[in-house]
């Protein structure tokens, strides 16, 4: 749990969703929104993506 809450992509993809969700709370609702969201969900996946392709490396690393 440690390698998601430390990993710089993931911390960054958090501080993108703050902002998300204070332009949904604040601004108008149109289909950007919808397109910020879609594009934070997007960032979010890449972001655990990258935490275990990491992961999987170390692993390897390990067992060569």
């Amino acid at each position: 749990m440690r390698k998601y809450i430390f990993n710089t992509s993931i911390i960054g993809a958090v501080a993108s969703g703050f902002a998300v969700i204070q332009t949904t709370r604040k601004g108008p609702r149109d289909w950007r929104l919808l397109l910020m969201w879609v594009s934070w969900g997007l960032t979010i996946a890449l972001a655990v993506g990258s935490v275990l392709q990491d992961d999987r490396d170390a692993r390897e690393l390990e067992n060569s």
